[in-house]
C-alpha cells in the first residue's frame, strides 16, 4: 500500500465516523478531507476549483433554487381531500400514486411538507395510518426521474466528474417504475395490517403541549381550576400545574391555582386564542409580541446540537431569535415546564420568530421546517399553476432534445424573476451552499480514491468470497453496502461514499461501471428502516406519533422489496457489458 492509499483511507474513515458521529455538518466534513487532499497535491488546485463549476452540481443549484418558487404551489394540497376518500386501501392508493408522481419532478422534503398540515386534519383517516406511506411514496417517486432527487443529481454529477456519459432526465424510469409499482402493491397489501389503527380521541396526533405562566396580578390566582373556568375549554385540556419542582398531574377541579404556576395544556395549537381571554396567563410566544402568523413549526433533526440539551441551557431566544410555545414527542406527555425539559431528535417544536430568524445559519442544522406562516404560498391559484407549467415546458423540451436540459432551467429560473413568480431575497437566502461544497468535495474525494488505487483496494477486500459467483453477487454487494450507509447517515452523503467504491468493484470484476454506480443511485434513496436516514421520515415522525418500531415493521417490507427489484432490473437496463 502507497502513501497516497494509505492518507486516501484514512480520509475515508475520518469521512466514515465523523458522519456518523453527526456532530459537524457534512459539508465541513467533506469539505476539510478535500481540503487536505488539495494541500498534499493528490489534486491540483486548478482541478479542485473546477469541480465548482460541473455541469451536473450547477444544475442541483439551479433546480434547487427553482424548488423555491415550485413549492409555493397549493396544488397537491388542494387534491388531498378528494384522494383520500373512500375505503383505506383506495385512499392509500390515490395518494400514493399523486405522491409519487409529484415528487418524481419536485423536491420530496418540500412535498411532504406540504402535505403533512392537511393530513394530519383529516377525519377521514387516522395520518398515522397515511403519513409514513405518503413520505415513502415521496422517496420512492425521487427514483423516476433525474431530477427527483438531489441525490440523483449528485451521482450524476460525480459520473461526469470521472468522464462517464451524464444521465437523461428519464433515464431512471425503466427500474424506477418498477420499483415503485413494486413498493406500491407492498404497501396497499400490507399497511392495512401494518399501520396502527386511529388513536382514541384523548390522543389526538394533532395534541401539542402548550404553556402559560399565571401572572401574580392574575384573577386566576387564588381560585380553583373549575372556577376559573380552566375546565371548559374546548380544544385545550390542561393536564399539569407545574409549580416550582412540583408537577401537579392529573389537575383535579379543586386544585387551586398560585401565583407563578405553569399550567400545561394540551390541544390544538391552533386554537391558542382561547388562553388569551384570560387576564394574567401568559404564552411564552406573548414575550415577543409577534401575531400568530408568525408561527413556524419545526422538527429537531438528527445531528441538532439540542439534543438532550434544555432550552434555557442552549440560550433558545438569542440563538435563533424565537422561543417555544409548544412541544409534542410523538404520543408522550412532557413532565415539566418546556424550558427545562431536554429536547430529543424527532421533538416538534412550534416557534414564534422574530424577524432575524430566517437569517440565522444555524436553522439547517438543528431543524427540519415543516410549515413556517411567514413564507406565504401563492394566494393567486395562477400563480403556482403558471410556475408549474414553465418548469413542465423545460422538462419536455429538455427530454425531447429540443433544448438543453441546463439551459432550459436557467431561461426559467429568469423567466420566473422577470415575471415576479420568485424573488432574489427569497433565492438568496435559499442558496444551497451546503449541497453545492459536498457535491464539490466528493468529486475531489472520488478522484483522489479512484487514481490513487485506493478504491479499486476497498472493492478488492469485499469482493473476497464472492467473485466466483458473478456480478450479480457484485452488484447484491454494491447495493447492500449503500442501502446500510442510507440508514446511517444521509442519502447524499452515503452516495458520495459508495461511489468510488462502486467504480473499484467494477474495475476489479472487469464489468462496465454504470450498473453498479446505478446500484449506488437506487439504494441511496432505499432509506425506510429509520426515521433518521432520511430528514423526510423524521418530519413526519412526530405528527404521526410512530416508534422506531413502527418504521422497521413498516419500512423492512418496502425496502426488502426495493433492493430484490433492484438487483433484478438494474443489469436488464444498465448491462454488464
Amino acid at each position: 500500500m502507497t502513501l497516497q492509499q494509505a492518507v486516501a483511507f484514512g480520509g475515508l474513515a475520518v469521512l466514515i465516523v465523523e458522519l456518523l458521529r453527526a456532530r459537524r455538518r457534512p459539508a465541513f466534513v467533506f469539505g476539510g478531507v478535500a481540503f487536505v487532499f488539495v494541500l498534499l497535491d493528490y489534486v491540483s488546485v486548478e482541478h479542485g476549483l473546477q469541480q465548482f463549476t460541473n455541469r451536473g452540481l450547477v444544475a442541483v443549484v439551479v433546480l434547487l433554487l427553482l424548488s423555491v418558487v415550485l413549492d409555493r404551489s397549493r396544488l397537491l394540497e388542494t387534491m388531498v381531500e378528494g384522494l383520500v376518500r373512500g375505503r383505506y386501501r383506495l385512499a392509500l392508493f390515490k395518494l400514493y400514486l399523486a405522491t409519487v408522481v409529484y415528487s418524481a419532478f419536485l423536491n420530496n422534503t418540500a412535498v411532504v411538507a406540504s402535505l403533512i398540515g392537511p393530513l394530519r386534519a383529516l377525519r377521514s383517516h387516522p395520518p398515522s395510518r397515511l403519513l409514513m406511506p405518503m413520505c415513502f411514496a415521496a422517496s420512492l417517486g425521487g427514483v423516476l426521474t433525474l431530477i427527483g432527487s438531489s441525490t440523483n443529481l449528485l451521482v450524476n454529477s460525480l459520473m461526469i466528474g470521472r468522464q462517464m456519459p451524464a444521465l437523461a432526465i428519464f433515464d431512471l424510469f425503466p427500474v424506477g417504475i418498477l420499483i415503485v409499482l413494486a413498493c406500491g402493491a407492498t404497501m396497499v397489501l400490507s399497511y392495512p395490517h401494518l399501520l396502527k389503527a386511529e388513536p382514541p380521541p384523548a390522543d389526538k396526533p394533532s395534541d401539542y403541549f402548550l404553556e402559560a405562566t399565571v401572572r401574580p396580578d392574575s384573577p386566576l390566582v387564588g381560585r380553583s381550576v373549575e372556577d376559573g373556568g380552566l375546565r371548559q375549554l374546548a380544544h385545550l385540556f390542561l393536564a399539569e400545574i407545574v409549580r416550582g419542582a412540583h408537577v401537579i398531574a392529573p389537575v383535579q377541579p379543586e386544585d387551586v391555582i398560585e401565583s407563578g404556576d405553569i399550567l400545561v395544556f394540551t390541544g390544538d395549537l391552533t386554537r391558542l386564542d382561547l388562553l388569551t381571554r384570560f387576564q394574567g396567563l401568559e404564552t411564552h410566544g406573548q414575550h415577543y409580541r409577534l401575531p400568530q402568523d408568525n408561527l413556524v413549526e419545526v422538527i429537531v433533526a438528527a445531528q441538532s446540537t439540542l439534543v438532550r440539551r434544555t432550552i434555557k441551557e442552549v440560550n433558545f431566544r438569542s440563538q435563533f431569535d424565537a422561543a417555544v410555545i409548544a412541544v409534542r414527542r410523538g404520543g408522550e406527555r412532557l413532565r415539566g415546564p418546556i424550558a427545562s425539559v431536554p429536547l430529543d431528535v424527532g421533538d416538534t417544536l412550534v416557534l414564534v420568530v422574530g424577524k432575524d430568524f430566517e437569517k440565522r445559519n444555524n436553522l439547517r442544522r438543528n431543524f427540519v421546517v415543516v410549515s413556517n406562516h411567514r413564507v406565504q404560498k401563492f394566494t393567486d391559484p395562477r400563480k403556482g399553476l403558471l410556475a408549474l407549467a414553465g418548469f413542465a415546458a423545460a422538462i419536455m423540451l429538455s427530454a425531447a432534445g429540443v433544448v438543453d436540459f441546463l439551459k432550459a432551467l436557467l431561461v426559467l429560473l429568469v423567466l420566473y424573476l422577470l415575471l415576479g413568480l420568485a424573488r432574489v431575497d427569497d433565492l438568496r437566502r435559499n442558496m444551497p451552499y451546503e449541497i453545492a461544497l459536498v457535491i464539490a468535495s466528493s468529486l475531489i474525494i472520488s478522484d483522489v480514491m479512484v487514481d490513487s488505487g485506493a478504491a479499486t483496494l476497498l472493492a478488492q477486500g469485499l469482493l473476497a468470497g464472492v467473485t466466483d459467483l458473478g456480478p450479480h453477487a457484485a452488484l447484491a454487494l454494491v447495493l447492500l453496502m449503500t442501502w446500510i450507509l442510507t440508514e446511517l447517515m444521509s442519502n447524499n452523503a452515503a452516495a458520495a461514499l459508495a461511489f468510488p467504491v462502486a467504480l473499484g468493484v467494477a474495475q476489479q470484476s472487469g464489468f462496465d461501471a454504470r450498473p453498479f454506480v446505478m446500484a449506488v443511485l437506487y439504494s441511496a434513496s432505499c432509506s425506510f428502516l429509520t426515521p433518521f436516514g432520511y430528514q423526510t421520515n423524521l418530519m413526519v415522525m412526530s405528527p404521526g406519533r410512530y416508534r422506531m418500531t413502527d418504521y422497521v415493521r413498516a419500512g423492512a417490507p418496502i425496502a426488502l422489496v426495493y433492493q430484490a427489484v433492484a438487483l433484478l432490473a438494474i443489469p436488464v437496463f444498465f448491462p454488464f457489458r
